[in-house]
């Protein structure tokens, strides 16, 4: 068939065009019939025609004279000419079977053919008779996904049905990642100019039923751990706020040294015991009129932020922290603390506390003329 666009010809099965891909036509246009030969003049026809005389002034009708053609004799025939006759070949006598050859040794994978003397150079390809290299090999066919016809490797759509072929070789197509393999639908190829099939939703009968009597007895059975998980998703969410105690008191405080100068907000005044020398067993304590959610501690040791006033007191060095919740559960948690001037943070978890209580269970620098000192706890949280 011949492609009407470009003009290249193709098989008689093809429906696209090889060159253009262009759709051919379905019925093939039938070939015009060839033209009969005309027939070959005669031998005394040709003889017999005279050339064209020289134009010339034709004489008057009444003085050329009215004479007959001459006639031709016919032209005498060769006579037969008798056929040669071939005196028959002499027989020639049957050859003795040539020996056959020995056996060639087993060649391993990777080894070349033996060359013989005589052979030309090695160009790592097998030349022909007349020593040229072989020509270069062609890519193998494109077979159709659909129709498995064997396409050639340039055309983008299959001579047969015009699905769209493969660009990439086999040996380089890329594997998809996985998500996509899981996602991707299936990889059935269609004919041209066909769709695919509609597939409508299946009716559940009783997988949703199921699933809607699972999720509510999951809600029935874990509804008292609901108002926790609601309350670990407002913690991360939004950000802490400062907790100030409203009533606080300690064990014995130090003239000039009260417990409210530990929850001033000022770490150049600090809290400290009537007693010098140890301070274990000593304690500061905070109340809150409204429960809380404890998120947060901060403790400031020892007298000053400043090196030089920090080590002319004594400091804690472990504290234990007693939580005490509004229906009266109490918790305890034990902080230790570095010898170090400045803010030291723990996280410490509580929800609904009402009371919160600090107890010095060990101390830097003791002296019998030093006193425990804390200049500033801070409680991080929301109401």
């Amino acid at each position: 068939m011949t492609c009407p666009d470009c003009g290249h010809r193709n098989d008689a099965a093809d429906l696209f065009c090889a060159s253009c891909q262009a759709f051919l036509e379905w019925e093939e246009r039938p070939a015009p019939a060839p033209p009969s030969p005309a027939p070959a003049p005669s031998s005394d026809s040709s003889d017999s025609s005279d050339p064209d005389p020289a134009p010339g002034p034709e004489p008057p009708p009444a003085s050329r004279p009215a004479t007959p053609p001459p006639s031709v004799p016919p032209r005498p025939t060769a006579p037969p000419v008798a056929a040669s006759v071939t005196p028959p070949r002499p027989r020639t006598p049957p050859r003795a079977p040539a020996e056959p050859p020995p056996p060639a040794a087993p060649r391993r994978p990777g080894d070349r053919p033996e060359r013989g003397p005589d052979s030309g150079p090695d160009t790592g390809a097998e030349a022909d008779a007349a020593g040229h290299p072989p020509p270069p090999r062609r890519p193998p066919g494109r077979p159709c996904p659909l129709c498995r016809t064997d396409n050639p490797y340039d055309r983008q759509l299959c001579r047969r049905c015009g699905v769209v072929l493969d660009t990439a070789p086999p040996s380089h197509r890329a594997r998809p990642p996985w998500w996509r393999r899981i996602l991707r639908r299936s990889d059935r190829v269609l004919a041209a100019g066909s769709r695919p099939r509609h597939r409508t939703w299946r009716r559940p009968r009783l997988a949703l039923p199921l699933t809607l009597l699972v999720l509510l007895l999951a809600v029935w059975f874990g509804r008292s751990h609901l108002p926790e998980v609601f309350t670990f998703t407002q913690d991360r969410t939004t950000k802490p706020e400062a907790l100030r105690p409203t009533e606080v008191r300690a064990s014995s405080e130090a003239p000039g040294h009260p417990a409210s100068a530990a929850f001033d907000g000022f770490n150049n005044r600090y809290w400290a015991p009537v007693n010098p020398g140890s301070g274990v067993g000593q304690y500061l304590e905070a109340d809150f009129d409204k429960p809380v959610r404890l998120r947060e501690l901060l403790i400031t040791s020892g007298s000053s932020v400043n090196q030089d006033e920090f080590l002319t007191e004594a400091r804690p060095a472990k504290i234990t922290v007693l939580l005490v919740a509004a229906d009266g559960a109490r918790r305890t948690k034990t902080v230790t603390l570095r010898d170090q001037p400045g803010q030291q943070a723990f996280a410490l978890r509580g929800s609904d506390v009402v009371r919160i209580r600090l107890t010095a269970d060990a101390d830097f620098g003791i002296r019998l003329d030093r006193r425990l000192t804390v200049a500033e706890v801070e409680f991080f949280g929301r109401r």
